[in-house]
C-alpha cells in the first residue's frame, strides 16, 4: 500500500499502456488518455473502503494475481484502499478502528467497493464482522461514499448465497441501497478490466460511467457474449461441438450444444479476455455459464444443457444462406435475359411484319 505510482516495476510506458487498454475498454478517444492519466496521477488518491461480506475472496484474489501485473499495480497506485481485510497488517479492533477513522475523516468523499453478498434473513445475522452483521455494516458506510462499486456476482446479484432456497436471504448491493449510486461489475470473478475502467471513468469524469438496466457498466456489459465470440461463424455455419472431446470439439466449432450461455449472457470476456495469455473459457473448450447474469446458478443450470429457445441454423448458415441466394439471384438474372432477348425477338418480327404490310 506504501508503494508510489512510480515504482521502477511500474514504467512510465506500462501506466500509459494500462490508460489506454481502459480508454479502449470504454470506447473512448485517445484524446481522453492523457486526461484519463492526468486524474489517476493525481497527488490526492480517492480512498477506498472495501468491504468484504459473504463471499470466497476470489474477486480480490484474481485482482491481484493477474499475469498482467501492470492492472493490479495500477488498480492500488490510483486509489488509496484504506480499509481491505484481506490486504490490511491489522486485525480486531484495530482494523475496526480504521474503518470508522476513514469513514468519519472522508466522508462523501471515498469510494465504497462492495465483494459479496449481504444476508437479509433474521435480521442478517448470518455474517458478522466485528460483533455487526453486514446489513448494518453497508448501512453505515455505503450511504457516506461519493460511489458504491459492487464487484462480482455476488455483490451485484447475490450470486451462489442467493440460489434457491437461498436460506439466508442473501441480496445484492442494490437490492439493499437506494439513496448512494452503485455501478456492479459481476462475474465469477469479473475481469479486472471492468473494475479499472469504472474506476478511471470515475476519477476522469467525476461521475460513474453509463450503465443498463441492471447497473452494469455498458462499456463491459453491453454486448453480448454470443454476439462478439470467436466461434460465433461455426455457429452461424451450424458447426457444433456434440460432445467433449469429439472432432468438433477439438476444431473449435461452436459450444452451444455443450451448455454454453453466451447467447443469454452480457459481457466483454471475447473481447477483453483475462490475464496477459488473453484467454478466456470459450477460447479454451468450455461453454459459457452465464457468471454475470443475475441468479445465474438458477436460471443458466444444468450448465451443460442447451439453453432453450435459441434458434441455431442446423446447417443453413451463412455461406448455404449466400449460395442459396446467388442461385436464386442468377434465376433471377436468367429469367431477365430470356424475357429481354424475348422482348428484342418480338420487336425484330413486328419491324419485319411492318415492313412486309408496306410491300
Amino acid at each position: 500500500m506504501s508503494r508510489t505510482l512510480w515504482d521502477p516495476e511500474v514504467s512510465r510506458r506500462s501506466f500509459l499502456k494500462g490508460c489506454a487498454i481502459c480508454c479502449a475498454a470504454l470506447g473512448l478517444s485517445d484524446d481522453i488518455i492523457p486526461k484519463m492519466a492526468e486524474a489517476a496521477t493525481s497527488k490526492k488518491r480517492p480512498p477506498v473502503v472495501w468491504l468484504h461480506f459473504q463471499e470466497c475472496t476470489g474477486c480480490t484474489e484474481t485482482l491481484l494475481r493477474a499475469s498482467h501485473p501492470d492492472v493490479a499495480r495500477l488498480i492500488l497506485d490510483i486509489i488509496s484502499v484504506d480499509y481491505h481485510e484481506t490486504l490490511l497488517a491489522a486485525a480486531g479492533e484495530q482494523a475496526e478502528e480504521i474503518l470508522r477513522s476513514t469513514v468519519a475523516e472522508n466522508s462523501g468523499k471515498f469510494v465504497c467497493v462492495v465483494e459479496g453478498a449481504i444476508p437479509t434473513k433474521d435480521n442478517g445475522i448470518y455474517c458478522k464482522i466485528g460483533g455487526r452483521t453486514a446489513l448494518e455494516i453497508l448501512n453505515e458506510v455505503a450511504p457516506k461514499a461519493a460511489a458504491v462499486i459492487a464487484i462480482g456476482t455476488c455483490a451485484s446479484f447475490g450470486g451462489i448465497q442467493a440460489a434457491k432456497p437461498n436460506p439466508t436471504g442473501a441480496k445484492g448491493v442494490r437490492d439493499i441501497l437506494n439513496t448512494t449510486p452503485v455501478v456492479n461489475c459481476p462475474g465469477c470473478p469479473p475481469n479486472p478490466i471492468a473494475f479499472l475502467g469504472t474506476v478511471l471513468h470515475f476519477l476522469t469524469f467525476k461521475r460513474l460511467p453509463p450503465t443498463d438496466r441492471l447497473g452494469r457498466p455498458l462499456f463491459a456489459y453491453g454486448r453480448k457474449i454470443h454476439d462478439h465470440c470467436e466461434r460465433r461463424p461455426h455457429f452461424d455455419e451450424g458447426r457444433f461441438a456434440e460432445q467433449f472431446g469429439d472432432c468438433g470439439h477439438k476444431n473449435g466449432y461452436c459450444l452451444y450444444k455443450l451448455g454454453c450461455k453466451g447467447p443469454e449472457t452480457y459481457s466483454n470476456c471475447p473481447a477483453v479476455r483475462f490475464n496477459d495469455v488473453g484467454v478466456w473459457p470459450v477460447y479454451v473448450g468450455h461453454g459459457c455459464v452465464g457468471c454475470t447474469e443475475p441468479n445465474f446458478w438458477d436460471t443458466m443450470t444444468p450448465f451443460y444443457e442447451r439453453l432453450p429457445n435459441v434458434s441455431i441454423p442446423g446447417g443453413n448458415g451463412i455461406n448455404n444462406s449466400a449460395e442459396s441466394f446467388g442461385k436464386k439471384a442468377l434465376g433471377i438474372t436468367g429469367a431477365a435475359v430470356a424475357i429481354h432477348a424475348l422482348a428484342g425477338i418480338g420487336k425484330k418480327l413486328a419491324q419485319k411484319k411492318g415492313e412486309t404490310g408496306d410491300e
